[in-house]
């Protein structure tokens, strides 16, 4: 069930959702162009990724905002860019460029803080945007539960583009979030379930004085929990046939 789009279109260009994706972007081509060693590699993530036993000991806290910034592979990297692009332009519409950028930001450490929380001594080390971006999709929930999201499906042989609400889409990711969590935790995992579940209640909470700005269970009512503005629409690409 993944995403590709969204009915909710921006009304200004998002400046800070272009500029986290490039900046991403920027250091995944570093790492491939410029580390060329195992040595090199693992000096890298010593440096800048988050890992939970270093942050026991009292050091590098900084790795809490930089493994942000890095990512495991390039599916990693597509995925969570397709994520930020789907939702990041209509929180940074609504808050603003700079506000934004202080959520996004404040939702990756925590994302990172609630992984750490969960497996304080773990030597594994925690990269990827999908904290921060997971806070997105809160408080994208708490806004525009009823926006319609496109989401594609590929069962086999059933391939479709399907319209789902936001609350749907983003309640069941959360809800495979948490029990993935705690699956990883009986199992062992190498996915950061717990950054992932943990960024989207911080983004979640920090969207709460913005709702309630706009006018809460009112605002919602207004708009019939959809966005405040036009949805946009795609064209179908099946033709129509009449029949006879």
């Amino acid at each position: 069930m993944l995403p590709i789009r969204d009915h909710n279109p921006s009304e200004r260009t998002p400046y800070v959702t272009y500029g986290l994706m490039a900046l991403n972007i920027a250091v995944f081509l570093y790492g491939y162009a410029f580390i060329t060693s195992d040595q090199a590699l693992n000096k890298f993530y010593y440096d800048y990724a988050m890992i939970p036993a270093r942050i026991s000991q009292g050091a590098n806290y900084l790795s809490l905002m930089t493994s942000i910034f890095m990512h495991a592979g390039l599916m990693h990297l597509a995925g969570n860019m397709l994520f930020l692009w789907i939702f990041g332009d209509n929180l940074e519409d609504v808050m603003g460029h700079i506000p934004f950028l202080i959520f996004y930001l404040i939702c990756g450490v925590g994302a990172d803080i609630a992984q750490f929380a969960f497996d304080a001594h773990s030597p594994i080390a925690t990269v990827g945007a999908s904290g921060a971006i997971a806070g997105l999709m809160g408080g994208y929930l708490l806004l525009y539960p009823k926006a319609k999201v496109d989401i594609f499906i590929f069962l086999i042989i059933f391939i479709r583009i399907v319209p789902v609400p936001a609350w749907l889409m983003l309640g069941v990711w959360f809800g495979l979030q948490v029990f993935n969590g705690i699956s990883a935790d009986m199992s062992g995992g190498g996915v950061a379930y717990w950054a992932h579940a943990g960024g989207f209640v911080v983004g979640f909470i920090l969207t709460l004085p913005l709702w309630l700005k706009l006018g809460a269970g009112g605002w919602w009512r207004q708009t019939e929990y959809h966005p405040p503005h036009p949805e946009a629409h795609y064209p179908s690409r099946i033709p129509r046939v009449m029949r006879r």
